[in-house]
């Protein structure tokens, strides 16, 4: 739906881009009057996300998203335009003027109402009379009656469609049943559902915004699989969320712990440590990590002990690298997990043990070296290998040389030696890493060129003048003119063209341009590239020579299309001009 413009305009100056970006990123390198930080919607070590405060726009210098406050809640939180409208106008309590067709709620807010209510009926189900095998094994496993209550135990009967009974009451519908992923379709095809999840104990998957976006189920008695999650929908995906995050964002310990199971994280809950998580029946996924970085730059890994935990440990700490995240492992012996140790050994001896677990290298080098018999030379040989490349990676010159002499010792080799070998690999990793580098910064396309991958401009030279008009334009509305006008034909690109002409029908309306109220009309790729336009540098005390050359390179690059001259511009010449164009910012 179209919201008026007026509405859009206020809920943008009510919702600082600043205030809502830094609840999901912690913003703290300024550089100018942008802050940085991590980009949320991709890996990185250093951050490259820029917030500009003056423009109200975000840009990644790295994966190149950008666009508006509201452009930000759709991408962050996965939600359509007005949908991200109305997340922005319930955090600065406004109210959407909604039309005909939206008076009802939109079909997620639907879904997250149902999954609500389906919470609460797995949750009075547990006092049912035919949950006494839930009891019991609530009993069983040591888990507190305060404990069901904070995280919303439920049980789910075993039987056919009481579930569906009970929300049909309600007034849902089967689509939306089935939507939500609580009813699957009877394979007899007369149309019948029936309920996902039976006889289990019910865990209900709550975001962090209070949400209950999905269920997580563990059998009871016999059966598989053993844990059942929700399947995806409109508002569940499970590898972008996290068991108990809404609990553990809100603790005083300054890390998080990331265990295997949901009833690990309720143990360790019980015993006071309330920064523990669980990644949902997959490992942990760089969205997760990236969920996790918004809160804290420390994760403790508390995986099971067995083979397959130890693999799904060495997958999370490199993942967790990529965001810089200081990352310690805990080893458990006498005990497969959280859970069991908590209760053979009590909360005291398990706070110890997070308190001695180990930096991820000390970790991974204990692996590494599990691998060899190191008193043979051949095994010593191959584990210093081994180890070196692994100890080069690391960024500071302090824990190689820590690292290194932990190696020395370990091979019975001499401390120098190793450090020597490792600054040797160092050297040889950073030196392919500038030649990289290098090589993509000489390439003149990769200035001009949108970072969409089914995007191109196939005239660079026109395109980076067409930018530079809607980069005026944008900022200096009263620049256009009838001299200043173009029509679509005049463009090289389509896009670029689509952008000028709903900037000049603002215009024209005596409107000012708007990066919030445009985003309805493109795709969130576009926005990103309309974004990168209007973040690079425009020297307006010289607009109108300015637009008058961008125009005249774009009728002359025309000309040429529509003669047939196949004369390619020196693409070399043009990037060394916008290198040292301090003017126009083309």
């Amino acid at each position: 739906m179209a919201f008026p413009e007026s509405f859009i305009k206020e809920l943008t100056e009510r919702n600082d881009i600043n205030e809502v970006v830094s609840a999901y990123v912690r913003l703290t390198k300024k550089s100018g009057n942008n802050m940085f930080g991590l980009c949320p919607f991709h890996s990185e070590k250093s951050p490259s996300f820029s917030v500009s405060n003056d423009k109200q726009i975000y840009h990644c210098f790295g994966c190149g998203k950008g666009g508006s406050v509201i452009n930000f809640i759709m991408e962050i939180e996965n939600l359509s335009y007005p949908d991200a409208v109305r997340f922005l106008a319930r955090r600065v309590g406004m109210a959407v003027p909604e039309d005909e067709k939206d008076v009802n709620f939109s079909r997620r807010e639907r879904m997250l109402q149902l999954n609500r209510d389906a919470a609460r009926y797995f949750y009075e189900q547990l006092s049912a009379p035919n949950a006494e095998d839930a009891r019991q094994y609530i009993i069983k496993r040591d888990i507190s009656p305060a404990m069901v209550t904070r995280f919303g135990l439920g049980f789910a009967p075993d039987s056919w469609d009481s579930l569906v009974f009970a929300m049909q009451q309600k007034g849902y519908t089967k689509p939306e049943l089935l939507d939500a992923g609580l009813a699957k379709a009877s394979k007899k095809g007369n149309g019948g559902i029936y309920d996902t999840f039976r006889n289990r104990l019910m865990f209900p998957v709550i975001d962090i915004r209070g949400s209950v976006i999905g269920f997580s189920g563990r059998i009871l008695g016999d059966g598989e699989p053993k844990y059942m999650n929700s399947p995806e929908t409109l508002v569940f995906s499970k590898s972008h969320n996290l068991f108990a995050m809404n609990l553990a964002k809100k603790s005083k310990m300054g890390y998080i712990i990331l265990s295997e199971g949901n009833i690990d994280v309720v143990a360790m809950h019980q015993a006071g440590i309330d920064c523990a998580v669980a990644s949902l029946g997959t490992s942990l996924t760089p969205e997760q990590a990236r969920l996790i970085s918004r809160y804290v730059g420390e994760v403790v890994i508390a995986y099971d002990g067995d083979a397959a935990g130890q693999k799904a440990s060495q997958r999370a700490i490199l993942i967790l690298q990529q965001l810089d995240i200081k990352v310690r492992v805990l080893r458990m012996s006498g005990a497969k997990d959280p859970d069991e140790y908590i209760k053979k050994f009590g909360a005291a001896a398990f706070e110890n043990l997070l308190k001695r677990s180990e930096s991820h290298i000390e970790y991974r080098l204990a692996d590494i070296a599990s691998k060899y018999e190191l008193s043979s030379d051949e095994s010593r040989v191959a584990f210093i290998k081994e180890a070196t490349g692994l100890i080069a990676s690391l960024p500071s010159t302090v824990e190689r040389e820590v690292y290194s002499r932990k190696t020395a010792e370990m091979a019975r080799l001499s401390g120098d030696t190793v450090i020597t070998e490792v600054e040797r690999i160092r050297k040889r990793i950073l030196g392919q890493a500038r030649k990289k580098q290098d090589s993509e910064s000489s390439r003149p396309a990769h200035l001009t060129q949108p970072r969409g991958k089914n995007l191109r401009f196939d005239n660079i030279k026109s395109a980076a003048a067409e930018k530079g008009v809607i980069r005026l334009l944008y900022y200096e509305p009263s620049l256009f003119n009838e001299k200043a006008q173009l029509s679509e034909e005049d463009f090289s690109s389509p896009l670029l063209a689509k952008f000028y002409t709903q900037l000049k029908e603002r215009i024209i309306f005596g409107a000012q341009p708007s990066l919030a109220l445009l985003a309805e009309n493109f795709t969130s790729d576009e926005i990103s590239i309309l974004t990168e336009i209007l973040n690079e540098p425009t020297e307006l005390s010289q607009s109108e020579r300015a637009l008058d050359d961008y125009i005249k390179i774009i009728k002359t690059e025309k000309l040429k299309r529509h003669s047939g001259d196949g004369e390619s511009p020196d693409l070399n010449e043009i990037a060394n001009k916008m290198r040292e164009s301090k003017g126009y910012g083309g």
